[in-house]
């Protein structure tokens, strides 16, 4: 049975579950990894690249429109103007308001073209900080959807102070005073995820991949042949696996077998219960309390071991106190 075919009777089994009001769901996706050689241990780096990558994979206003009762989009940076490449706006999940903003990819040409492939601009981090701080006035948490190659590094982005829009994004992210569940749904690329990145607690779909800079990049000028992209992928450590590992996510979001297009309705099912279970763990917190874990969680990325003087350092911890 072709996997295309064979997709199909899982997605019909499992709506058929649904109507019995049985959950059967992870037998069903176990059985189709081990008939298709997809499941989580036989893929390799690269895979999950090119599964995170699949332009069929939801993008975040296809998730906010199924776990959501209701939503509203909001538009501008109300400095230059709107970039269509950074959604958000208000939506009811859980009966609970959120705040959300996310990366928005297209489907087809037309819609990439539209959507810039969801390289944002920095009038997109301006009107992700708008609605953050909206939020904080509100208090409403905060839910932010990471999908990007990276931070759009054209000519007016550069002229419009990209660099300082992920900065202050960082800056300012880091101490709002509201809970915030930030979750990558594809790809996670460099300070264009960082930018709506910093969050209370921070979660992965199974085959997304989170790294700063592209395995293609990397082979080119660290490993000096660009068609190393493969083994640049496996030594980047970039998955899903690896950075719960590193202890830089709180957890995996599963997939079905191939990819989360193949079932987008059970992945966003799996979706809002990570974002409610996080959210009921976060607002009874003490604010205090919160914005001194998300901090120590902020300066704890990029954490090593310095020879030098034998103790823990990390990146951010350096970048603070040279600023």
């Amino acid at each position: 049975m072709r996997d295309r075919e064979l997709q199909k009777r899982i997605r019909e089994l499992k709506n058929l579950a649904h109507v019995k009001q049985i959950d059967i769901n992870d037998d069903l996706n176990r059985i189709s990894a081990k008939l298709t050689g997809d499941g989580p241990g036989s893929m390799d780096a690269w895979q999950r690249v090119t599964l995170a990558r699949n332009q069929d994979r939801p993008n975040v206003l296809e998730y906010i429109g199924k776990i959501s009762d209701s939503y509203v989009e909001l538009h501008g940076d109300r400095l230059f103007g709107d970039d269509l490449a950074m959604v958000g706006g208000i939506a009811k999940i859980g009966g609970v308001p959120f705040t959300f903003m996310g990366h928005q990819k297209g489907r087809t040409m037309k819609e990439n073209l539209k959507r810039n492939y969801g390289w944002a601009h920095p009038e997109g981090y301006r009107k992700a900080l708008r609605l953050a701080r909206q939020a904080e006035k509100f208090r409403r948490p905060i839910l932010t959807l990471i999908d990007t190659a990276g931070a759009y590094p054209g000519i007016g982005s550069e002229e419009r102070g990209i660099s300082e829009a992920i900065a202050t994004n960082l800056k300012m992210f880091s101490v709002l005073k509201t809970p915030i569940i930030a979750i990558v749904i594809g790809e996670g690329g460099s300070g264009g995820a960082l930018g709506i990145g910093v969050g209370d607690r921070v979660f992965m779909l199974e085959n997304s991949t989170y790294s700063v800079i592209s395995p293609e990049g990397f082979a080119s000028i660290l490993l000096r042949d660009a068609k190393k992209n493969q083994l640049a992928a496996d030594l980047m450590k970039m998955t899903a696996p690896d950075l719960l590992k590193f202890g830089i996510i709180n957890g995996i979001i599963p997939e079905p077998p191939s990819g989360a297009h193949n079932d987008p309705d059970f992945v966003a099912s799996r979706l809002k219960e990570t974002i409610i279970t996080s959210y009921q763990e976060l607002k009874d917190k003490k604010m205090e309390q919160l914005l001194k874990e998300r901090s120590q969680k902020l300066l704890s990325l990029g954490e090593f071991h310095d020879p030098h003087n034998g103790q823990e350092d990390s990146f951010f911890r350096k970048l603070f106190r040279f600023r």
